[in-house]
């Protein structure tokens, strides 16, 4: 395992040229990591680590799958990009398989998460307007997120971040975005009004603490849409694609968005983004409203279509292992007081501390686990799919050793 105190000269070197070279926008842990296979990955001395974060929810089927794998090497030696003023086969088929799977209506590709929320952002304001029209007025294009969200770091999904550490010395940003309190929807039912042009949602937080949205609170939400004509915006960029145990974590909470935004695990690694919307809101988009040059890429899609057919089968275990690794961590917290909540949906999960939770991401990475810390005082925990009761029982048993060491 590493000494993240006595580092390796080739790791020395690699890190020093990464501080002389690279912009500093990321608080990196001191590994270099060259190689992912299954829920292992290794760093560039040789150690082996079990992946418990998953690139932040992306590897859902593991590094390097190799029917993944296998697609991606396919389609490169056919044809890696193309304009999208042509079509291409491996776009029309993803775009159908998620219309298939979501019960939505028409999908839309991008390459990231905050694409993806910005073209739904985009899609809701373009439909309100039109929509609005036909009743004699114009929405100004109102959004509400939620406190606690993240939905990307572009002016537009920082706007609709509300934290201040995101937003500061990036003024003036754009207007037209407010902040309800998560889950409560007296608060809401006060801010809505006719000019509202959407609501956007993350069914799980998981920037903001692991925080799954309440079911009877989501059902209100979804008919103040309806009443007034809001776009309802589910962002599940993170919590998507499988990982509460459900292809759509909407679906655990039988509420169906007008958008659902998607990225991260949508290709396993491979960079993809999407929004797929009711067909009436798609609609208002046309030629010219919105596009991207690599959105829909035959490499990506190619891939996503793989991972999507993977994922089908992956759903059963993926809610049985989540249970197991639930209870295993409520044990945890039955023994330690420290520990006062585990929450979420599936293997999307996070242990509640009473003290910061950063000093034990470097312990947990010298006895050979990537974990992660977010809102200081969680502890995320979101490892492939394809993790087993015997990669779990290890974890628990190395945080157990650790956290008995806490006075």
């Amino acid at each position: 395992m590493p000494n993240l105190e006595r580092l390796s000269e080739r790791t020395q070197k690699i890190i020093n040229d990464e501080s002389e070279n690279i912009i500093h926008t990321y608080g990196r842990l001191p590994i270099v990591i060259t190689k992912g296979e299954g829920m292992k990955v290794y760093d560039v001395d040789g150690n082996e680590y079990l992946d418990f974060l998953a690139g932040i929810a992306v590897n859902n089927m593991g590094h390097c799958h190799p029917e993944i794998v296998e697609a991606l090497k396919s389609q490169i030696d056919n044809l890696m990009h193309i304009s999208n003023i042509y079509y291409n086969i491996p776009q029309v088929e993803l775009g159908k398989k998620l219309v298939e799977l979501s019960g939505l209506g028409k999908s839309f590709f991008c390459n990231s998460g905050a694409e993806a929320n910005e073209a739904a952002i985009k899609l809701a304001r373009k439909y309100g307007k039109q929509i609005s029209s036909k009743k004699g007025f114009i929405k100004s294009g109102e959004v509400i997120s939620m406190e606690h969200s993240f939905h990307g770091r572009t002016l537009t999904t920082i706007t609709a971040t509300p934290k201040p550490k995101y937003q500061e010395g990036f003024e003036p940003l754009p207007t037209g975005f407010r902040y309800a309190p998560f889950n409560d929807i007296e608060a809401l039912k006060e801010m809505v009004s006719e000019h509202t042009s959407a609501i956007i949602i993350e069914p799980v937080q998981g920037e903001g603490g692991i925080y799954p949205v309440d079911k009877e609170y989501l059902k209100e939400v979804r008919k103040i849409c309806d009443e007034l004509d809001i776009i309802l915006i589910f962002d599940e960029v993170q919590c998507g694609m499988g990982r509460t145990g459900k292809m759509f974590a909407y679906e655990n909470y039988e509420v169906v968005p007008d958008i659902v935004t998607l990225a991260k695990a949508l290709g396993n690694g491979f960079p993809i983004g999407a929004i797929v919307a009711k067909k009436e809101v798609a609609e208002a988009f046309q030629p010219g409203s919105h596009g991207t040059t690599f959105g829909g890429n035959p490499m990506a899609c190619a891939t996503s279509l793989k991972t999507l057919e993977l994922l089908e089968n992956q759903l059963e275990h993926t809610s049985e292992i989540g249970a197991y690794f639930k209870s295993k961590l409520n044990e945890l917290k039955d023994k330690y007081e420290f520990i006062t909540e585990v929450r979420g949906l599936g293997l999307m999960l996070g242990i509640q501390l009473t003290i910061n939770g950063s000093e034990f991401v470097p312990k947990m990475l010298e006895k050979g686990y990537l974990i992660n810390c977010t809102s200081d005082t969680v502890l995320r925990f979101v490892p492939p799919l394809i993790v087993e009761k015997e990669h779990i029982d290890s974890l628990i048993n190395s945080l157990d050793e650790i956290f008995s060491k806490i006075e």
